[in-house]
This record gives structure tokens, C-alpha cells and sequence, in this order.
């Protein structure tokens, strides 16, 4: 099996992390992964905010999604104290925003997964980027004006190892 098929089948979403820090080299690596990922119609509208785990935003971010949910913060912690997260915006007015970064957070984390680390996919704080404090989290996150939140990667070094999802190609696949 290819390098490549070997790290979709073994990457999972990781929800535990030790308190390392990512190397420049493994950060660099992530965001030309991003960065080299194919875009509707070459625009390459995806912007990386690049924040550390620990940042206070994070926190921050973590509250408004609750308050947002009217939920205790112990019900669901979305970048389970990841040491680094990395923000992808874009352009809502872009048909393809969206599907690009898409893209761009897969090649990541199959990036993340190739070196050994882990990654959880977050769209949970959606709501929270996108409500009353929007501009608030924008400036925090250096996102330009222009740009809004469309998904985030948690990354780091796993403290727990999980296995891949379970799949049913015979419910899931169709060949017409």
C-alpha cells in the first residue's frame, strides 16, 4: 500500500494530546500541505490562522460556542487542549469557499497523520465565529475583513491512540 492510501486508512480523529509543541519543520509541512491544495477555479482564497492551544482566544472561543448552546463547557470541548490550531477562512461569497477548505484541512491532517501526529477536523465553533463577537475572533485571529471561518484542524502529538472509523462499503457505495 502507498504512503499516501496507508495515512487515510490509519488516521483517526484524536481527542488527546501531550502538551508538545510542533517543530517549525512539522508546522511548515501542515500549511504547504494546506497551501498546495487545488481550489475552484485556482482562486486559492484560503487564509491560515495559525494559534497556539494555550492562546486565550481559544478559551475564549470555547465559552461563546457554549454560551451560544446554552451548554456547560465540560459537555464538549472542541480542540481538546490541542497544542496548536490552525483556522481556515475564506470568502463567503465564493461558490467554493467552503468545499476549498474542505480540501485544504483533509490534506492537513493526512499531512499530520503521515508524521506521526494527530488532528481532529473542528467545525463545532462555526456558530461562535460567525455570531455577535465574529469581529472580535476575526481581529484575535488575524483573519482579514474580507474573509470569514469555515473549519479548523487541532493538531499535535497524540497522547492516545484510536482506531480508524468503521466502514460499510455496502451501504455507503453505489457503483451505477
Amino acid at each position: 500500500m502507498s504512503e499516501t492510501l496507508n495515512s487515510i486508512a490509519k488516521r483517526s480523529s484524536t481527542r488527546g494530546y501531550t502538551t508538545e509543541k510542533l517543530t517549525k519543520e512539522e508546522l511548515d509541512i501542515l500549511l504547504t500541505a494546506g497551501l498546495q491544495s487545488p481550489t475552484g477555479t485556482n482562486k486559492q482564497e484560503i487564509f491560515f490562522s495559525v494559534i497556539n492551544g494555550d492562546d486565550p482566544v481559544i478559551e475564549e472561543l470555547e465559552q461563546e460556542k457554549m454560551r451560544l448552546r446554552n451548554a456547560n463547557r465540560g459537555e464538549h470541548n472542541a480542540f481538546y487542549e490541542a497544542p496548536t490550531i490552525i483556522v481556515l477562512s475564506a470568502e463567503d461569497d465564493f461558490r467554493w469557499s467552503a468545499i476549498d477548505a474542505g480540501i485544504a484541512v483533509q490534506s492537513m491532517a493526512l499531512a499530520a497523520e503521515s508524521l506521526g501526529l494527530g488532528s481532529l477536523i473542528v467545525g463545532s465553533v462555526y456558530d461562535a465565529m460567525r455570531a455577535d463577537k465574529r469581529n472580535y475572533f476575526k481581529e484575535k485571529m488575524q483573519i482579514p475583513a474580507e474573509k470569514d471561518f469555515q473549519i479548523a484542524l487541532a493538531v499535535g502529538h497524540k497522547a492516545m491512540e484510536k482506531e480508524p472509523h468503521i466502514y460499510d462499503a455496502a451501504k455507503q457505495v453505489a457503483i451505477v
